[in-house]
């Protein structure tokens, strides 16, 4: 599943209260669907207040947020993080070769094939049903981005050996509700994403954390032992590890489309910072995670005691 947050990068959980909201929550939940592999409950819901727009909600964690009127329009800060990444990587509209793992609603496929139109994209997906739900009430073109259905990590051994080196862009954006799973946070995992790459291809990671930020600080570590350059993206309240948010760890063998974009993160509504060379190196200082030792993503509400 995709990553879970609200519209500053910040996980938050939804809980039936008192009030409009609940009835709101409690009407939209019996047409929602069981996902196999979690056994977590899905469901769609209308943005109240931007017409055309919905969230994906998973366990009462929003994953998605998709403006069927407007996919270049991100919600999710994060999201947008990353959308400034993929707008600096290559030439503005040239279609890109792009592996998603995380299908969520498909927010960042669908920005990529309306601004840059016939791009070859795959998402790996492992919840059948999640998808089922996504293409009933928020369809995308079928013929732009294919779906594949299966464990993110599984399943990159599985694609066609034609993909490998060729895509310019991976997202790995792999959720269960909150959380993301241990055995996508490994050195070995991201070892096996880099055979995917092109030359100069860029790998992106969405990361959710909250003070001390260990696990961030090891993801760093961790893809910084994997390609030769790699920074990171979030808002200094979460990166200064004061709450709980997303890191955008972006990643590559070459040198990343950094021109223009320190402009770009501060332009947005909570304005955030690239840290990259000797800060993203303090930043990462931090034991490697390899298989043997990889742990799930911390729980939001843990953190807080909730």
């Amino acid at each position: 599943m995709h990553g879970a947050a609200d519209a500053r990068g910040r996980h938050r959980r939804l809980r039936p209260t008192a009030g409009h909201g609940a009835a709101r929550i409690a009407a939209t939940l019996p047409e929602s669907v069981l996902l196999e592999h979690s056994r977590l409950r899905a469901w769609i819901e209308p943005d109240r207040l931007l017409p055309g727009a919905y969230q994906l909600i998973v366990d009462g964690t929003p994953q998605s947020h998709v403006n069927t009127l407007d996919p270049t329009d991100l919600t999710y800060e994060y999201v947008r993080r990353m959308a400034h990444v993929i707008d600096l990587m290559r030439p503005p509209g040239l279609a890109l070769t792009a592996v998603h793992l995380g299908a969520g609603a498909l927010t960042l496929p669908r920005y990529v094939e309306a601004t840059r139109p016939g791009s070859r994209q795959q998402v790996i997906e492992l919840e059948e049903r999640l998808v089922e739900l996504v293409r009933q009430s928020l369809p995308w073109h079928p013929a732009s981005i294919r779906v594949r259905y299966g464990d993110a990590r599984a399943t990159l051994g599985r694609l066609p050996a034609g993909l490998r080196g060729t895509a310019d862009l991976v997202v790995v954006d792999v959720f269960r509700g909150a959380r993301t799973p241990a055995h996508v946070t490994s050195r070995e995992f991201y070892a096996e994403v880099k055979t995917l790459l092109a030359q100069g291809g860029v790998v992106l990671v969405n990361v959710a954390d909250g003070p001390p930020l260990r696990f961030a600080r090891a993801q760093a570590a961790t893809v910084q032992s994997v390609f030769t350059a790699a920074c990171a993206l979030a808002e200094n309240s979460v990166l200064k590890g004061r709450r709980f948010g997303n890191i955008v760890i972006a990643a590559s063998d070459a040198a990343l489309p950094l021109a223009g974009l320190p402009r770009l993160l501060a332009s947005g509504a909570y304005p955030a910072k690239a840290v990259v060379g000797a800060e993203f190196a303090r930043f990462a200082a931090a034991p490697v995670t390899t298989d043997s030792n990889a742990v799930p993503s911390p729980e939001p509400g843990h953190l807080f005691g909730g």
